[in-house]
């Protein structure tokens, strides 16, 4: 069954993302626990969490089938030791509010090296703070975004995803979502079949398919290999209908958040719609 939704709005509270979702008729989301582009919030009270989970038991959307996804500031693969641990403080804050409100999947971007360490180096770092966090949090799944390439980003190839994945002392904690905007910005086409069949072998060759946790939908501005991440509606950018006709169809993707993150809100309730129909066809 497909889990399709958009990455919803938590502006005025967090209960506001499940009340938006249901909105969409979504029967999943992804939402932030925080203000993105902020280091630290407190830790959500009593009341906040029981009126979290009262509406999203109110929406029928499972708790297994919400993407929490992590700050933008947080970079695991900074070798600033200061930069790092700040962090690392930041990323532990938001994975324990996602145990709170009974959450499973925090998304997060793996890091960048910024030039200060080399990429393995910042692949082990990556690894060891993911393992910290696990054994301070209760049942969070870490799942690592694939990445579009931009700069000293680690992520951008599913080689270094399969590294961090390979160094984590407990991987059922674990997992990795794939950003069709991102994959596609880094060189791995999914336009026609052949292609889009070349990518998933190679994705379930290096991780498996047994980590893909979630998903991020989006179409791309830019062209194949740009290396740049510039987020489009369904089928109006470079990729085309084609990957998300065949995301909606295609059983390997059954039963794990499919989530928006287009540009135009006004018109995700179609799209989320489309995805439906789509897998309502092939079924």
């Amino acid at each position: 069954m497909k889990k399709a939704g958009a990455h919803v709005s938590i502006a005025g509270g967090l209960f506001h993302a499940p009340d938006e979702a249901k909105a969409l008729e979504a029967d999943a989301f992804g939402m932030f626990v925080k203000n993105q582009r902020q280091w630290f919030a407190p830790l959500p009270d009593d009341n906040a969490v029981n009126w979290f989970r009262f509406h999203l038991a109110s929406s029928r959307i499972r708790p297994e089938d919400v993407l929490v996804h992590g700050g933008y500031l947080i970079n695991l693969g900074n070798a600033d030791q200061e930069r790092f641990q700040k962090s690392f403080d930041s990323f532990l804050a938001e994975a324990k509010t996602v145990d709170r409100l009974g959450l499973k999947l925090f998304n997060f971007h793996p890091g960048a090296h910024v030039n200060l360490s080399t990429p393995k180096e910042a692949i082990s770092r990556i690894a060891g703070a993911v393992n910290r966090a696990a054994e301070e949090t209760e049942s969070v799944v870490f799942v690592l975004e694939t990445m579009a390439g931009q700069g000293t980003v680690i992520g951008s190839r599913f080689e270094e995803l399969a590294e961090i994945l390979s160094q984590l002392k407990d991987p059922t904690r674990a997992g990795v979502c794939i950003d069709t905007c991102h994959i596609f910005s880094a060189g791995y086409d999914l336009r026609t079949e052949e292609e889009f069949e070349k990518t998933m072998e190679e994705f379930d060759r290096l991780i498996g398919f047994s980590f893909l946790k979630g998903m991020h939908l989006n179409d791309s501005k830019n062209p194949l290999n740009s290396r740049c991440d510039r987020h489009e509606s369904l089928g109006k950018g470079h990729l085309g209908l084609f990957p998300f006709e065949k995301i909606a169809s295609d059983k390997r993707f059954d039963n794990i958040p499919l989530i928006l993150e287009t540009p135009n809100r006004e018109i995700w309730k179609d799209e989320i719609r489309f995805l439906h129909d789509k897998a309502v066809a092939e079924k």
